[in-house]
């Protein structure tokens, strides 16, 4: 088996594709992924492939086989806390990450206790209701915080109706804004994907500090 690389040649290997100045500002932010299933596992990945420095992950699910055809766990992980799980295989493709877990439910009353060393938020919840809880949370008690949220990715829609839109200063909505989980097909690997590497780009623009008009 060959060695893992150190964390000085993964550095160096991620500044050869984006560059010293671009890459610091990737290794040195905090980004929290509120939910930990298609959106938010796939998001994660991306941006631990990116180098981001620190993630804080955030979920209260336990992986169940039904994941598995668009989550990143293993089958072996079935019954595993999402939080854990995904740390666990965080570290296997970024081992220089750091993380954070919480295996809990956010709320209104636990966001500012849970977000407010994050730099960046990404909301990833299924359901509709958690959804607007939690952006109405952000947007009210830390107004002050990139949120990037996803909405409508359901079905097999076509993959170019997913596209990103910069709602307000600090609030950037990831989605058809049409398809919904409880219409029809649901939730397909191919189509989450995208609007999680949608959400997951966007945080990179923000931190590159190009954004979105």
């Amino acid at each position: 088996m060959s060695a893992i690389p150190t964390k000085e040649e993964m550095n160096e290997a991620l500044c050869q594709r984006v560059g010293k100045e671009l890459q610091a500002k990737f290794s040195s932010a905090v980004v929290a992924v509120c939910g930990l299933g298609g959106l938010g596992s796939n998001i994660a990945y991306s941006l631990a492939r990116a180098g981001v420095g620190t993630l804080i992950l955030i979920d209260f699910d336990r992986v169940d086989v039904s994941n598995l055809n668009r989550q990143q766990y293993k089958a072996a992980q079935i019954g595993m806390e999402k939080p854990q799980a995904l740390a666990d295989n965080l570290r296997e493709i970024a081992p220089y990450i750091a993380l954070t877990h919480y295996t809990q439910k956010i709320t209104p009353e636990n966001v500012v206790p849970l977000l407010s060393g994050a730099d960046i938020i990404c909301e990833a919840f299924d359901a509709a209701t958690e959804k607007s809880m939690l952006v109405n949370a952000v947007l009210e008690q830390l107004p002050d915080k990139y949120l990037v949220a996803g909405s409508g990715m359901a079905g097999l829609g076509p993959a170019n109706s997913i596209k990103t839109r910069r709602i307000t200063k600090h609030f950037y909505l990831c989605g058809d804004g049409v398809s919904d989980v409880d219409d029809g097909i649901g939730l397909v690997s191919s189509r989450v994907s995208l609007c999680a590497a949608h959400q997951a780009h966007a945080v990179l623009r923000i931190l590159a500090e190009q954004f979105d008009v």
